[in-house]
């Protein structure tokens, strides 16, 4: 009865010719009935259009077919045939229609507006919607085109753990993995609890980062990338901060800043021009509904150059620029969002990369410059969210990444796997971070990290 390889909506939309006897599986999102026959509106989530079914009423179970409502699931067997109706080129005359599962009248998804917070309450049922339905299409995209680009230039793709015992940011923010029982833990002759008896035999975390373990694998194989989830426990609650997501994290063996500054824009690009030619139909619903100004800020990235220029640079621009910002400006501050957009929107009018940053603001792994006061690292900045890219050349010098370790108060020891990539054949190499939903809010005009995620961890929310 029911088949993988029945017709899709989208493939029946884009038929070059009438077809018959074919089978259309999907939900209902309308019914509307005239004399003789029903229309009903079907959707299966291969497009954002619905395909129009008609249901003539010398079909055997039509009384039933009148009782279909909004949500229900069939399949209609028929022909495909032209369409007389304005904005279709094709519709489905139905010779028979099975009604799979039917909907109670609480379904909430009825034809009319709703909004994104609405919609986050019902976020099984969300994808159903319009609005969701691309964005979750542009997502899967999104990631086969990430695959694509790395496979192309002969990336190996590195599965990197889910649970760790290092701590690659240096921020503590992590989720602690744990079987110890919270009623009675083991605990040590000073009363603190001995994780020794955990387990791992150790403190372990959800991991805020595949860098470290991808830099082992890129001092063997040359390219990596991971593309996997992370975590973050920090409680923060903006439109741009998720609990957990997805990271995309290359890194390369004999490659400098420069290299890795070339790949990280060469990366951007290829993924706007991507859904730009891929997700055509629902990049338009984005420009409709969600950003009007979408598709022309993609295609400011797409047609002008990254410009270049050193924190310090970036800083004296700021500060000259007479522009009131709310978060203050100054050599050894991080840069906000509403200074990265500045230079990218107001100066530069062109996408942005900043590179050698003050070492106290960054993390220990990153090369010490020649001055000793900057680390090689690089974000990129693209008009309307800011930094997407965050990256470095890593520390390649023994001596050196032990000195950063113990300036950030770390124990060497507890990374020494880590510093032996230094000891046995060091090289040169870099690598960065993209993320994932940071870059689906970017092409899609989508302002909430909540709404690019299928069921969002937030902070006091884990629902569905």
């Amino acid at each position: 009865m029911f088949r993988l390889t029945a017709t899709t909506v989208k493939d029946a939309m884009q038929s070059s010719a009438p077809r018959s006897d074919i089978v259309v599986q999907g939900w209902v999102r309308t019914r509307r009935d005239s004399k003789t026959f029903s229309f009903l509106e079907l959707n299966d989530g291969s497009s954002l259009r619905s395909l129009q079914v008609i249901a003539k009423d010398s079909l055997p179970n039509y009384g039933e077919v009148q009782k279909i409502t909004t949500g229900a699931s069939i399949a209609v067997h028929g022909d495909l045939v032209a369409s007389p109706g304005k904005g279709q080129r094709w519709e489905l005359v139905a010779d028979r229609i099975d009604i799979v599962g039917r909907a109670e009248d609480s379904y909430p998804l009825q034809k009319k507006g709703h909004t994104p917070e609405f919609l986050r309450e019902i976020a099984h049922l969300r994808p159903r919607s319009n609005l969701f339905g691309c964005v979750f299409r542009v997502r899967s995209r999104l990631a086969f085109a990430i695959h694509t680009f790395f496979q192309e230039r002969g990336f190996v793709y590195v599965h990197t753990p889910i649970i760790t015992a290092s701590d690659c940011e240096g921020a503590g923010e992590l989720f602690r993995v744990t079987a110890i029982d919270p009623a009675s833990p083991p605990r040590r002759a000073d009363g603190s609890i001995d994780y020794t008896k955990d387990f791992f035999a150790r403190c372990t975390y959800l991991t805020v980062s595949g860098q470290l373990e991808a830099e082992a694998f890129a001092c063997a194989l040359s390219k990596v990338y991971t593309f996997g989830p992370t975590f973050r426990a920090e409680n923060s609650n903006t439109s741009r901060h998720a609990s957990e997501f997805w990271m995309i994290e290359p890194e390369m063996a004999f490659c400098d800043l420069q290299g890795n500054m070339d790949l990280a824009e060469e990366l951007v690009k290829y993924l706007i021009r991507d859904v730009r030619e891929n997700c055509a139909e629902d990049m338009e619903l984005f420009a409709k509904f969600v950003d009007r100004e979408l598709l022309a800020r993609l295609d400011f990235v797409l047609d002008r150059q990254f410009q270049r220029v050193t924190y310090t640079e970036a800083v004296e621009l700021l500060e000259k620029s007479g522009q009131k910002f709310e978060f203050p400006i100054g050599s050894g501050l991080n840069l906000q969002s509403e200074h990265e957009r500045w230079l990218t929107e107001k100066h530069f009018k062109s996408p942005v990369t900043i590179f050698n940053y003050p070492k106290q603001i960054k993390p220990f792994y990153m090369r010490l410059n020649d001055d000793g006061k900057t680390v090689t690292a690089m974000d990129l900045l693209v008009p309307g969210i800011g930094e997407i890219v965050g990256g470095s050349q890593r520390e390649e010098r023994l001596e050196v990444l032990e000195q950063n370790m113990r300036r950030h108060k770390m124990n060497p020891a507890e990374y020494k796997w880590y510093l032996d990539l230094r000891r046995y054949g060091s090289v040169p190499h870099s690598g960065f971070g993209l993320g994932f939903e940071r870059m689906l809010m970017f092409v899609t005009g989508v302002s909430n990290i909540r709404d690019v995620i299928p069921f969002a961890r937030t902070p006091g929310s884990a629902e569905f």
